[in-house]
């Protein structure tokens, strides 16, 4: 099981009262020595305001701060836990994510999800459609970036985005494509999303018990389709509650999920942000978890 960092951007209130400045050069160093360390890949949340309640606080956007990110690291994976597909054009998405790819050195991941924070879609103008149409548009941004990702040129027809003869160039460097991550715990529509379209399945907060229970359903969304199960990945996202504190209980934690057979976990060390010592002592219990470091 490979373990991945989440970095600090001040969308869960760690940068609240920072100047600017100062809590962007946090970021760069925790993601510096998240690759020091050994992690796997390096993540952001794609929020445009703090939660629970959006305050005039920072938070760093997603996009130009992966950017960035990956012009200061040279191993470490980079992408997004996950992306609000009701943010961005799908194409758009697929061309910024094919350049960060040749920027990075094939280092991309693309993670989308269909978004749930409906403060920050009203605030900005995107209004807030109701869960099935957010789950239909995600299907389509789907079929437009998987065919965006793939040779030549690229069109689809559907209700929420079409593309007709759409040129992306340049492609990215990792083939047959950038790895997809479908985020979200739907077995109905997600889980069959993640079967058709991903090469991943990104759980949210999941216990590993419940995880375990789950696993057999995502397997049948894939044999629905004809899918081998086994080609699938399974994570799941922590929230930075279940980290926070070290020793035995969070060695214990991520031993579990590794049992069940995640093929990674992603979560945040809140403690990042004002200590040089947390990722240092997450990485030692990732190890005693039986976890793979670099």
């Amino acid at each position: 099981m490979r373990v991945g960092i989440v970095a600090p951007q001040g969308w869960k209130g760690e940068y609240d009262g920072w100047d600017s400045t100062r809590a962007w050069e946090r970021t760069l160093w925790v993601a510096s020595q998240a690759e020091s360390l050994g992690f796997e890949s390096l993540w952001l949340f794609d929020h445009f305001t703090t939660i629970p309640e959006p305050t005039d606080e920072i938070t760093f956007e997603s996009f130009t701060s992966l950017a960035a990110l990956g012009a200061i690291t040279a191993r470490i994976r980079l992408g997004h836990v996950v992306i609000c597909a009701g943010f961005r054009n799908p194409a758009l998405t697929a061309k910024m994510i094919s350049t960060m790819d040749v920027q990075t050195g094939g280092r991309m991941e693309l993670g989308i999800g269909a978004g749930w924070k409906r403060d920050e879609w009203v605030a900005y103008g995107y209004s807030f459609p109701d869960t099935r149409r957010r789950l239909a548009n995600l299907g389509d941004q789907l079929e437009v970036i998987t065919r965006m990702l793939s040779a030549g040129r690229a069109t689809y027809r559907g209700e929420y985005a079409s593309i007709v003869g759409a040129i992306n160039v340049p492609k990215p460097i990792q083939q047959p494509r950038v790895p997809i991550m479908v985020g979200g715990n739907g077995p109905e529509v997600t889980w069959r999303l993640a079967a058709r379209h991903a090469d991943e399945l990104n759980l949210d907060g999941m216990n590993p018990e419940r995880v375990a229970a789950m696993l057999p359903i995502i397997a049948s969304r894939c044999e629905e389709i004809g899918r081998d199960p086994a080609s699938l990945r399974v994570s799941v996202h922590l929230w930075s509650e279940q980290l926070a504190e070290p020793g035995a209980a969070r060695v214990d934690l991520l031993a579990r999920y590794r049992e069940v057979g995640l093929s990674r976990v992603i979560g945040m060390v809140a403690a990042s942000s004002v200590s040089d010592d947390a990722l240092e002592a997450f990485a030692e219990d990732c190890l005693v978890a039986g976890a793979e470091l670099a």
